[in-house]
């Protein structure tokens, strides 16, 4: 039996790993291009947003005590089947995170030391951090939440460090909203670029089979780790526009703007500081993406033996093997680039899905009392089946396309599994 170790905060600081990746490290630069200074306020339009589909992810996880996250709340609101394909592609996707960050993390390292520019040398080193992550999950998962916390701490300390001394060099002419108003258009696709910097929230809940109290900690988790990122990338965006004049024409702009503040010794921190934020999500991303087999499995969707638990640890210990060795295995042949696109089409699906689902248990499971019941929740699903509309309505059609790929390779396997065991 799975050990439940995980507590309120471990869940809040996988959270804020999971949500807090490698795109905050440019994406105010990015936002400022599209909006300017408007690019502040449409943070927190986007926080009330994704907090709408927080509301509805948080009384639907509140009904389940099991390892799965959404797949689980698909099966069991519409049925195996389409609860399996949904999962499928929360598996891929995860893969697919995983490899672009690790591969992004070594060439965040390259500003350290131009050896890591070696292809050679790159995979060593995939090899060798994701073997590290592997053995930390394989000790268990108190050892895997423990690491999570550290790196979480970690990634805010540098961060927090630039927004205290960007405070004091704020001009506040920079901050200037007499500006043209952006269009509608402009505006639209800072949104859209906000909404995927807030997800990954998605992921964590999938480990509740591991969590102390999850009908409780994941809504307090949810909704304190979002309203924590919030308020932080506002703080970022304040400072990135009141202190940084170059902001506009950096890739970097974090890194660029503590440098300019600061000097070098500013610049390698926050440089030091993205590889250490990119650590902590691949540890989340392994910790929960490992558990998706286990579920399929339990569900009898997967083969039998990955649901093998460790007898000491408790550790999916089969799964988590497979999950790392798949992880590798795209990491260093460079196929994540074709399949990450299907990741941000994942992402809204599942979110859509989630909030039918809470529909879904409301009308045919009037009894059941959720440990967290949002006061409108008709009208807050239905709220988020038209955000996630929207976002769909924003994605490329070749997104569409590679999305429809995986869920047929996702399909050929669960026929062939049925097949070979009838």
């Amino acid at each position: 039996m799975l050990k439940r170790a995980i507590t309120r905060w471990d869940l809040f600081f996988l959270m804020i790993n999971s949500i807090i990746g490698a795109g905050i490290f440019g994406l105010p630069a990015i936002i400022y291009n599209e909006a300017g200074a408007f690019s502040i306020p449409a943070i927190l339009i986007c926080a009330g947003l994704i907090f709408v589909i927080i509301l509805n992810f948080s009384e639907v996880a509140s009904l389940f005590n099991k390892t799965g996250g959404p797949y689980l709340y698909a099966s069991e609101a519409f049925g195996k089947f389409p609860g399996y394909l949904l999962g499928w592609l929360a598996l891929v996707s995860r893969i697919a995170t995983f490899a672009a960050l690790i591969n992004l993390m070594v060439d965040y390292l390259t500003y350290l030391d131009a050896i890591f520019s070696n292809q050679i040398v790159r995979i060593i080193t995939t090899i060798l951090f994701t073997g590290f992550l592997f053995l930390i999950n394989y000790l268990g998962v108190k050892h895997s939440s423990r690491l999570n916390n550290f790196m979480a701490i970690a990634k805010l300390i540098p961060l927090i460090l630039f927004v205290i001394a960007g405070l004091f060099y704020i001009d506040v002419e920079l901050l200037n909203f007499k500006q043209e108003i952006p269009s509608f258009d402009n505006f639209g696709r800072v949104i859209f670029v906000l909404v995927f910097a807030f997800t990954g929230f998605e992921s964590t809940v999938i480990n509740a089979g591991e969590m102390k109290n999850p009908g409780k900690d994941i809504p307090f988790s949810l909704m304190s780790a979002t309203i924590f990122v919030a308020f932080f990338y506002t703080l970022i965006q304040v400072v990135c526009i009141g202190s940084f004049p170059m902001l506009g024409d950096s890739s970097k702009p974090i890194a660029d703007a503590a440098h300019y503040l600061t000097g070098p010794a500013g610049g390698l921190l926050i440089t030091i500081g993205a590889v250490i934020s990119i650590g902590g999500t691949l540890n989340a991303i392994l910790l929960a993406g490992s558990r998706l087999p286990f579920a399929f499995s339990e569900a009898a969707q997967f083969p039998e033996v990955f649901s093998k638990e460790h007898p000491k640890t408790g550790v999916p210990y089969i799964s988590l093997i497979v999950f790392t060795a798949v992880t590798i295995l795209v990491s260093v042949s460079g196929t994540f680039v074709y399949a990450l696109s299907i990741s941000v089409i994942s992402k809204v699906v599942i979110f859509l899905i989630v909030c039918a689902a809470l529909i879904k248990f409301r009308l045919s499971n009037k009894e059941l009392e959720p440990a967290f019941k949002l006061k409108y929740g008709h009208a807050s699903a239905i709220i988020g089946i038209i955000i996630c509309i929207y976002l769909l309505f924003t994605s490329e059609i070749s997104d569409f396309q590679d999305v429809i790929l995986t869920m047929l390779i996702g399909l050929i396997i669960y026929l062939v599994y049925k097949f070979r065991t009838r």
